[in-house]
């Protein structure tokens, strides 16, 4: 009887890149690049395409491709939080196997300030099972139930409030992740971590998986899986300094960190939606600060930067702005995609480009597909649509990476498209 491999041991013997195993482990033949487990749905993508020549590039690479290899430009957005819960090590595990030559780890800080791998420093409350433990108790608010009149109609929805910061890093690794949901009308705890999107699943949310990460772990994962790294350091919830921590020494940690690892600084690409970060990076770490990722957190094409105020960005020494998907495409004639004016903008300032981020919408199909296709929503009117909108990324804004929550997608356009 074959043992079965694990996840992490089917990711580290697929993509295992420039950390070979023993001799007598060496297969025969090893392959110059590693290759990627892409499943069904980016073929699925592909046939549900529209008629045209993309969708007959496409169908073409499908039916010669053997083999499909890991790409810089697929992006693990938390890893594959389509299905798994984010930033855990499965979440990572599956990104990698999907070709994924980058992966992401949000960085936030415990009590005892310690760096962990977190959307946000208050979001335990919907990431983890911290409601459902004794750590609830340490919350900066507990579970407080939805309230109802007497028809039934919701008066107040259901609230907490959970911080890394309200936890020591031991604590912290006692935790299970799950999917990024709750429930509003929640009257008890087991309600409350419910919500799961019904385009998502909670299939691998169970008490043997979801398994957390200090920034230190991550890294040393990320090595063991051959993939590149972008942290983002995330804001602080708390006032800062924190116990005496301050923002400069959070952003200093976080590079020391890759340092102490070993990780030469091109194969990271810290990031952060705080612009003093990124300079101080820039500045005080020009080695990190030179792949230093400024993201954009506008909401709406009147949030974006002008093409002066991204020159003037480019003049402070940053190079690579990532602003959402929306903000680099618009609708064209004849519900074409079409680079945007910001893309536009960005190209003439001298800056390099990444964007976010696909596979986080749902059905497509259905129309009102809200923050990302804000700017195009009118062209899609499919599930192989995400095709389109990666080949005008590509092809016509020339992005240097997309982000996405099912990195198969982009891996597979990647290898379409010759992108490394």
């Amino acid at each position: 009887m074959f043992k079965p491999l694990t996840l992490a041991a089917a990711a580290a013997s697929i993509l295992l890149i420039g950390h070979p195993a023993p001799a007598s482990a060496q297969p025969v033949a090893v392959a110059k690049r590693a290759v990627a487990q892409l499943g069904p749905r980016p073929f699925f993508l592909v046939n549900d395409m529209s008629e045209g020549p993309l969708k007959q590039e496409l169908q073409a690479c499908a039916d010669r491709r053997v083999n499909y290899v890991r790409s810089q430009f697929s992006i693990g957005h938390r890893g594959a939080a389509m299905q798994f819960p984010e930033h855990t090590k499965e979440s990572y595990e599956a990104a990698a196997l999907m070709g994924a030559g980058i992966l992401e780890c949000d960085v936030a800080f415990t009590k005892d300030k310690e760096l962990v791998c977190r959307h946000a420093q208050n979001d335990l409350h919907t990431t983890t099972n911290i409601l459902a433990t004794p750590l609830a108790s340490k919350c900066t608010r507990g579970f407080v139930p939805a309230t109802f009149d007497a028809n039934g109609t919701r008066l107040t929805a259901a609230t907490a409030e959970c911080r890394t910061s309200d936890i020591t890093l031991a604590e912290f690794k006692t935790l299970r992740g799950k999917m990024d949901a709750f429930n509003p009308s929640a009257r008890t705890v087991a309600e409350y971590l419910g919500g799961t999107a019904n385009w998502r699943t909670d299939l691998y949310s169970g008490p043997s998986s979801g398994t957390l990460l200090s920034h230190k772990e991550s890294i040393e994962l990320f090595k063991r899986l051959g993939v590149k790294m972008t942290p983002e350091l995330k804001f602080p919830t708390v006032a800062m300094p924190f116990d005496g921590f301050t923002q400069e020494a959070y952003a200093q940690k976080l590079i020391d960190e890759y340092r102490a690892a070993g990780v030469p600084p091109q194969n990271v690409w810290p990031q952060s939606f705080n612009l003093p970060d990124v300079l101080y990076w820039v500045n005080n770490e020009p080695s990190f600060g030179v792949q230093g990722v400024f993201l954009d957190d506008a909401n709406t094409v009147a949030d974006l930067p002008s093409l002066a105020q991204l020159q003037a960005l480019r003049a402070q020494g940053v190079r690579i702005w990532a602003p959402p998907t929306f903000a680099l495409l618009a609708t064209g004639a004849g519900n074409s995609i079409v680079p945007s004016q910001a893309a536009n903008n960005a190209k003439a300032a001298g800056l390099d480009l990444i964007t976010w981020t696909v596979e986080r919408s749902g059905i497509l199909a259905d129309g009102n597909n809200g923050f990302y296709f804000q700017t195009f929503d009118g062209a899609i009117s499919r599930e192989g649509d995400v095709m389109r909108v990666l080949d005008v990324l590509a092809r016509q804004v020339g992005v240097l990476g997309v982000f996405s929550d099912w990195p198969a997608t982009t891996t597979f356009y990647a290898n379409c498209a010759g992108l490394r």
